[in-house]
């Protein structure tokens, strides 16, 4: 079963598979409906996302989108972006090599 999650930063550790490839590609917006595992509560808060610290486990065929804050660090308890600040959307997918 595919899995599409937002996540606030993703590593390799994520994947299952010994062999595999990864697509990274820059998108402009999120598609609607991915479960969270932004384990961060302020950058979930600023998504408008629950916080979920949550392990994931990537097999071939999954896809993760990452949210990656720039800019700095969010202030604590930022609910929404500080000015200068940005998000840069990745779509990640998994591959079997």
């Amino acid at each position: 079963m595919r899995k599409n999650y937002i996540l606030n930063a993703f590593s390799l550790q994520m994947i299952k598979e010994k062999n595999y490839s990864v697509k990274v590609s820059e998108i402009e917006t999120l598609p609607a409906g991915l479960e969270s595992a932004v384990g961060h509560a302020d950058t979930a808060a600023v998504l408008g996302v629950e916080c979920n610290r949550i392990n994931i486990t990537l097999e071939a065929g999954d896809v993760v989108y990452v949210a990656q804050l720039q800019g700095g660090r969010l202030p604590e308890g930022a609910t929404k972006l500080p000015e200068g600040f940005s998000f840069k959307f990745l779509r990640v997918e998994v591959f079997s090599a």
